[in-house]
């Protein structure tokens, strides 16, 4: 049996002393209880001491506490305040009457009936009570009856003493007997002890080739920054400009300049989160009222109404990152356009394992001559292949500001068909004020439903958790998602 040098010294100690705490051990040994509490503890697994862990516990008044003693709790001084009845607004007037009244009900010392409180005579003093009246005397009890819920009350604080009583055991002594070996231990062995062979009598510590080491956890990037990395590395690789703008916006380029009326349920408190601040409008706008109103110089009618300038100041948390879109297609009218942005949007959510006032949003724009809703379906089948998923179809969807309009599944084992985003072409009521002339695709994706699907997830907010743990365990390359043999439908 390989002993350290510091089980030894215990051994050696313990076979002079018999059984002794940790301090006196300490002493004897020259360091200090803890570390002769962890050298027991070692021993201990090989069978060589015993430790005995004893835990005393003492109990003080607090300064809550000391300012009842030798008065009685709360519910007693109420108590003793009235006689056999008072009524409860004449008792609420009593300086104690917030804290007693409701433990008087608690002990069933009281009825309260039409407004009138009545004695019970059940009153008798209680374990707590018997307690505090010890502690008014003493000063300080030890464990017993009463006495904790004087602590849970903040009338009473708990001192605890640890102390560990530590033995030789039949296997240590006979150890002991056979001598131990207190020469100093050679853990790392330096040059000059090699060239000279000095190495050879030296007290080398042994080892085991056979022990496991301790894990070491390399530095990695979160799961959901990776994905988002991922994410961008995929459309850059496709050809597409990444594009950056603030999260706050707006009503005019997150609403209006997309053609969603100004009384849209989307532009309501429950959904949007509104600031004090107004944003200037951008020169221009007009053609946008116009087209809000009557449909401009096309052949739509618009929204008809009275479009608000006042609405269309007022900023907002963006709800969506297709605001970014329209203006980087409102400085770049000309073709080809193809940019994308990840970011954070903002919405007022009910939290939940599904839902976040707060998320991440990929958003992608495709601007060009000739470009048309089979190339929109491609781009997608190409994204979500990228992605990991292999099986994509497509269903009819509506959007205020796209038309034609999809909703985009995967298939995901387990799961079946998940919706994904929604895609469509931009409207000629949107493109036409800025001068656009030629089709825009656009889709918006939902960052963190793909990475719920791609880390194994059942609640969203583990994204955002301070989590050690699940990022040390979460595996750098995950498994690709898998569909069902069979064609692609679209």
């Amino acid at each position: 049996m390989e002993l350290t040098l510091n089980e030894k010294r215990l051994l050696v100690a313990l076979g002079s002393m018999g059984s002794a705490d940790a301090t006196a051990l300490a002493e004897a040994m020259g360091t200090r209880p803890e570390a002769v509490v962890q050298y027991a503890h070692l021993a201990s697994g090989r069978g060589l001491v015993e430790v005995h862990r004893d835990v005393r516990r003492r109990y003080t008044l607090t300064d809550e506490g000391k300012a009842y003693a030798g008065k009685g709790l709360p519910e007693r001084q109420l108590l003793e305040s009235f006689e056999e009845r008072i009524p409860m607004k004449d008792l609420q007037r009593h300086p104690l009457a917030r804290i007693g009244i409701g433990w008087m009900r608690k002990k069933d010392w009281i009825a309260i009936r039409d407004g009138v409180v009545h004695k019970t005579g059940g009153d008798l003093p209680g374990a707590d009570e018997r307690a505090f009246a010890v502690l008014g005397e003493t000063g300080v009890v030890q464990d017993g009856e009463g006495v904790q819920d004087l602590v849970r009350r903040g009338l009473a604080e708990v001192e605890e003493t640890v102390t560990y009583e530590i033995s030789l055991t039949a296997a240590g002594r006979h150890l002991l007997a056979e001598g131990l070996d207190l020469r100093q231990e050679t853990g790392t062995l330096t040059r000059e002890q090699i060239i000279s062979g000095e190495w050879k009598t030296l007290n080398l510590r042994r080892y085991s080739v056979e022990k496991v080491p301790r894990r070491i956890y390399a530095g990695k990037v979160h799961p959901y920054q990776r994905l988002l990395d991922e994410m961008r590395r995929v459309l850059l690789d496709m050809g597409f400009t990444e594009i950056h703008g603030g999260i706050v916006q707006s009503s005019f380029w997150n609403f209006d300049a997309l053609f969603q009326p100004q009384d849209h349920p989307a532009r309501e408190m429950q959904d949007t989160f509104f600031l004090a601040e107004r944003w200037p409008l951008p020169e221009g706008y007009e053609r946008v009222r116009d087209m809000h109103e009557r449909g401009g110089e096309t052949s739509s009618t618009g929204w008809g109404g009275t479009w608000s300038v006042e609405r269309a100041e007022q900023s907002v948390l963006r709800t969506h990152t297709t605001c970014l879109s329209i203006r980087h297609l409102a400085e770049h009218p000309r073709p080809p356009v193809k940019a994308f942005c990840i970011g954070r949007v903002y919405r007022r959510e009910a939290v939940d394992p599904t839902h976040l006032p707060e998320f991440e949003q990929l958003e992608g724009i495709v601007m060009d001559e000739g470009v048309n809703f089979r190339h929109l379906l491609g781009f997608l089948k190409e994204f979500y292949a990228s992605m990991g998923f292999e099986k994509v179809r497509f269903r009819p969807g509506y959007f205020p500001y796209t038309e034609p309009s999809v909703e985009p599944e995967v298939w995901v084992d387990g799961l079946g068909w998940v919706e994904l985003g929604g895609a469509g072409i931009f409207r000629q009521e949107v493109t036409a004020p800025f001068g656009i002339e030629y089709p825009v695709l656009a889709w918006g994706l939902g960052i963190s439903r793909v990475a719920m699907l791609k880390l194994g997830l059942r609640d969203l907010r583990q994204l955002y958790r301070s989590d050690v743990g699940w990022v040390r365990e979460t595996p750098v390359l995950a498994e690709p998602i898998r569909g069902e043999e069979g064609q692609c439908r679209s």
